[in-house]
């Protein structure tokens, strides 16, 4: 990538639009150079001379400057929020995090993944941690502290906190009833 292509990409010009694409691999999203999503990496850059080349090596179009020219099912998009934030949970996930890797509004992305989904961005980040907890506090020995901090909620206070008004149970105590329950085999069927 020359240095006019980099500057088209970091200035918006929209002057460029058609003369090229510009992927983010790091997303898997594809630009146009107008796009007013967040500037990328240089080094997580790959350019494309045309959206289907993209779209050949597996790139998604931009949702807010749609390279393809056709607007995604917002169930399809919805899906790919929440693969993302499924990848992503342990990180700082905020509505601003989450608009600028995905190439959208904070407003739009809100609004359209609760009417999907039927809850908020930030309470599906919430519950897939939890998950995650459940799961660990299930099946290994490690500290309270360190399982909050491994899932994304590095205060273990509030950790606590969350964990026992979504679940009724502190986590050493869901951690003691796991630990009672008859272990299912593994084909699925458990003692009876």
């Amino acid at each position: 990538m020359n240095d006019e292509i980099w500057n088209a990409i970091i200035h918006n010009d929209s002057s460029y639009d058609g003369s090229f694409f510009y992927g983010v691999m790091t997303t898997g999203i594809f630009c146009r150079p107008s796009c007013k999503s967040k500037n990328p990496n240089k080094e997580h850059v790959k350019i494309f001379r045309t959206a289907e080349q993209a779209l050949a090596e597996k790139f998604r179009p931009c949702k807010r400057c749609r390279p393809d020219g056709q607007r995604m099912p917002d169930q399809e998009w919805v899906a790919q929020i929440s693969e993302f934030i499924e990848r992503h949970y342990p990180e700082q996930l905020t509505l601003q995090v989450l608009a600028d890797s995905l190439h959208a509004s904070p407003y739009h992305l809100q609004r359209t993944f609760k009417r999907v989904r039927g809850m908020t961005p930030a309470e599906y980040v919430q519950r897939i941690r939890l998950e995650a907890a459940k799961e660990r506090l299930a099946q290994t020995d490690q500290a309270v502290t360190d399982i909050a901090a491994s899932v994304g909620i590095p205060n273990a206070g509030h950790f606590a906190t969350v964990f026992q008004k979504k679940t009724g149970l502190s986590p050493t105590d869901y951690r003691m009833a796991a630990a009672t329950k008859p272990q299912e085999r593994r084909d699925g069927y458990g003692k009876r």
